[in-house]
């Protein structure tokens, strides 16, 4: 072996070593690893700029950032409404399907992070049992698709850095929809065995919310009890203002009335919950439409001390709306237009344009102003049109009138010229960290392939299967893969094992793909490990769940999962010999 050989051989011990038993971030090692070959002269500075202009990285970035308008959509409220039975099994089948067919058209991620509020919000059944089926239903949808998960367009990117066609939309479809079916069984069958990890207490949630029935709502002469408002998770309705009148003792027998003023005790996701239930306008309803929530502490020299919202104009000084308001730690007989303010008061608010944290007026007022990691959704009629154009790139792709990348990037600036999404969220959403270990991944692979470790790479690995053959090959590459998944995230465990995969195929001389999906399939296969997979990670805290959760309902699928695949690949993609040229 060259210098070069080992040179490449060691920098990849480095990263697998760094990402196992280090914490330093996946990025930094990858980027650290090319730069040393840059420095050696092994990669030159127009390789590094094809690589990280490769057209699929380029498309998970874009749908990435198109995301940020999509997780604001009314999807959310159409999937919150799946999940209202008392039974847990037809919950999970609901959320199951429903949030497999999300992941498979948009990046499931962005699927799981919309749709954990909605979990959270389901009245009969504790969040722990719905938030794991959650995350293993969006990596199973994500299978589905070319787009649904980034691992895929990842490696797809791999795939045509290698000088190999590009992967088909619907390559992985027919081994996803099987995956997806088993997985949903085992879900179904094992969902009973998940905690029921449901404490919350009303000293947790001390905004003051309110919300009136609006004019013809389908609330208005139904008792609290068939609303369902008096069984809203974390949202506590204390009193109803009527005519002017005051209703302190609320009962679920307690019949509503058009114009009533419901006043709730809740958290800042709260907020979302009532905006999604129809015929009940929440305070200032009329200024929201997607924007990110803001956190405000009036300061003890402020300008509003001593008067109410409404004496204060706040909307037209501020260009903001206040949504929800914690005051002291008592419970108050006023609507929020009516308490008076003081200093320490915390202040949720949806932001006008005009709305500068650095402005003076703003700075003088309020002592401490943070971003929540909340944001209102979209009015039906905007929602709908970002859905109709996303669901338009999606079409126009299929059809392949316009390739997906440039449609992407169509429908991105169309949500920027509109205000839909502004250059401050897209920054904030920039995914910096795939790119570079897209970017360095592909530079390495390549650098591989070129220098002759690959080849030998490919010597060594069939002499170590060949008594298996082919297939032992394919299984040793799934799990491989699946064991790097596991220990440093399923988008490194790609970048990683895919150049293993493809010396394989040089060297049994087969066709790349049996390879190409067990490394696809492989990275995917995160179900034990919270970390393994980032939809996993998503919802560890927020379930309050412990290891042995993931373990317990994790097993039985990973088997499930690691089955069907290593015996549908060889079936959908058959080992035939070919030859690669390089």
């Amino acid at each position: 072996m060259s210098w070069v050989q080992y040179m490449i051989l060691g920098l990849l011990l480095v990263i697998a070593t760094g990402l196992i038993f280090t914490k330093v971030k996946p990025s930094i090692l990858f980027a650290a690893a090319i730069f040393v070959a840059f420095q050696f002269g092994q990669v030159t500075i127009e390789e590094l700029a094809r690589n990280f202009t490769n057209s699929s990285l380029l498309t998970l970035v874009l749908l990435v950032l198109a995301s940020t308008a999509l997780e604001r959509t009314r999807m959310v409220s159409w999937v919150s409404g799946l999940l209202s039975s008392r039974r847990l099994s037809t919950v999970i089948v609901k959320l199951s399907l429903s949030t497999a067919f999300l992941s498979s058209f948009t990046n499931n991620t962005a699927v799981v992070v919309s749709l954990i509020n909605a979990v959270k919000r389901n009245r009969y059944h504790a969040p722990s049992r719905l938030l794991i089926p959650l995350s293993y239903a969006a990596i199973l949808g994500g299978t589905l698709t070319l787009i649904g998960t980034s691992t895929n367009l990842i490696i797809n990117s791999l795939v045509e850095n290698m000088g190999m066609p590009s992967l088909g939309f619907f390559a992985p479809s027919l081994i996803g929809l099987a995956v997806l079916t088993g997985g949903l069984l085992v879900l179904i069958s094992f969902c009973y065995f998940l905690p029921n990890y449901d404490v919350h207490n009303e000293e947790d949630l001390p905004y003051i919310l309110e919300a009136m029935i609006e004019a013809g709502s389908p609330l208005a002469n139904t008792t609290l009890s068939d609303s369902g408002l008096c069984s809203l998770r974390r949202l506590y309705l204390m009193k109803i203002v009527r005519d002017g009148h005051l209703i302190v003792s609320v009962y679920p027998n307690t019949t509503l009335k058009e114009g009533d003023k419901l006043q709730f005790y809740g958290d800042v996701e709260s907020i979302a919950a009532l905006q999604e239930i129809q015929g009940l306008m929440l305070f200032g309803q009329n200024h929201i439409n997607g924007q990110n929530l803001l956190e405000v502490v009036v300061s003890n020299n402020s300008s509003i001390l001593g008067k109410t919202l409404k004496e204060a104009r706040f909307h037209e000084n501020f260009d903001a709306v206040v949504v929800a308001m914690r005051h002291g730690h008592k419970k108050h007989e006023r609507g929020l237009c009516d308490i008076t303010l003081s200093a320490g008061d915390t202040l949720v608010l949806v932001p006008g344009k005009a709305f500068k944290v650095e402005n003076k007026l703003i700075y003088r007022n309020f002592i401490l102003i943070n971003g929540l990691d909340s944001s209102l959704h979209f009015d039906s009629e905007l929602s709908t049109r970002v859905l109709v154009g996303f669901m338009a790139v999606l079409i126009l792709t299929l059809l392949e009138w316009v390739p997906l990348l440039n449609a992407l990037a169509i429908y991105l600036m169309v949500l920027l010229l509109t205000g839909v999404v502004n250059l401050g969220e897209l920054k904030r959403r920039f995914p910096i960290e795939i790119v570079v270990i897209v970017g360095s991944s592909l530079s390495l692979t390549q650098l591989m392939v070129e220098s002759g470790t690959s080849a030998q790479m490919s010597d060594l690995f069939i002499n170590m299967f060949n008594e298996l053959g082919v297939y032992g090959a394919l299984i040793a590459t799934y799990f491989l893969t699946l064991v790097l998944t596991e220990l440093v995230t399923n988008n490194v465990a790609a970048a990683l094992a895919f150049p293993i995969a493809y010396s394989l195929t040089l060297g049994y001389n087969v066709d790349p793909m049996p390879f190409i999906m067990a490394v696809l399939f492989g990275a995917s296969a995160s179900f034990i490990s919270p970390y393994g997979y980032q939809t996993n990670l998503l919802v560890y805290s927020v379930g309050n769940y412990q290891l042995i959760d993931y373990l317990r309902i994790g097993l039985p699928i990973s088997i499930v999962y690691s089955v069907l695949v290593l015996g549908l690949i060889p079936i959908f993609f058959p080992f035939q010999t070919i030859r690669i040229t390089l």
